[in-house]
């Protein structure tokens, strides 16, 4: 079994980079993400006993009065770092500046949707899947 620092991926594209005892994760490891957030944490046999999720943009969650998106404030997390943009130029996504959506499709978070084709493409341009 593995047993030490090391790393192990995952079907999923996830990635664990820690301490590893009898094959489960043991002590201190992060587990990084394909979207590219992050959960770091210590880890007792292959469970987190306490650890910290970061997106990938550097919001770090907290499980206590987290305020970020609330019914108050409704700011992305660019807009809470950088500002607001002034009146007329509105951010529909959290990325400054946004993608480029090719016309008539959707964004879907991984990629576009095209109506048309009902296809379902990265950002690159790579198919994805069908709808």
């Amino acid at each position: 079994r593995m047993e030490g620092p090391g790393s192990y991926a995952l079907a999923t594209g996830t990635e664990y980079r820690g301490a590893l005892r009898d094959g489960l994760f043991e002590g201190r490891g992060t587990l990084v993400f394909p979207g590219g957030g992050s959960f770091c944490a210590v880890w007792h046999r292959g469970r987190p006993t306490e650890g910290k999720y970061t997106f990938a943009d550097g919001l770090e969650y907290k499980d206590k009065k987290w305020h970020y998106c609330d019914g108050y404030d409704r700011r992305f997390y660019t807009e809470i770092c950088s500002g607001l943009k002034p009146g007329g130029i509105s951010q529909l996504t959290n990325l400054d500046p946004p993608r480029k959506i090719p016309d008539g499709c959707y964004d879907c978070g991984d990629g576009f949707y095209n109506p048309e084709t009902r296809v379902i493409v990265d950002y690159r341009l790579r198919f994805l899947r069908n709808a």
